[in-house]
């Protein structure tokens, strides 16, 4: 059973940063790729990051809306997934969940689909609030 725990959300000015830590267990890097998704209330929701290896090397997506803002990385050794956000905006205050897909295919399309939304596990969220 995957079980993903989610730190580091709080609130920050506009134009401010915050970094998202995700302490994961129960899986395996090559069998499933990890993101971060974000859900506002009333919204679905939206991928932002997706991070998943083939062979010694990550590769990572993003949405539109946070490319060059954002960055997705993860750390192997400690199980742990993080999200670097910079130059925050108002219209990035949502609730940020850590995900994981199992991989069925190719790490490309595993990060496609999550940053589609699609999702095996989540876990509790934690809230980013940004003020103008």
């Amino acid at each position: 059973q995957v079980q993903l725990v989610e730190s580091g959300g709080g609130s920050v000015q506009s134009g401010g940063s915050l970094r998202l830590s995700c302490a994961a267990s129960g899986y395996t890097y090559s069998s499933y790729c990890m993101g971060w998704l974000r859900q506002v209330p009333g919204k679905e929701r939206e991928g932002v990051a997706a991070i998943g290896s083939d062979g010694f090397t990550d590769y990572s997506d993003y949405s539109d809306s946070v490319k060059a803002r954002f960055i997705i990385s993860q750390d192997k050794s400690k199980n742990t997934l993080y999200l670097q956000m910079n130059s925050l905006k108002p219209e990035d205050m949502a609730m940020y969940y850590c995900a994981a897909r199992r991989r069925a295919t190719s790490s490309a399309n595993c990060r496609r689909l999550l940053l589609a939304g699609s999702s095996n596990y989540w876990g509790q969220g934690t809230q980013v609030t940004v003020s103008s």
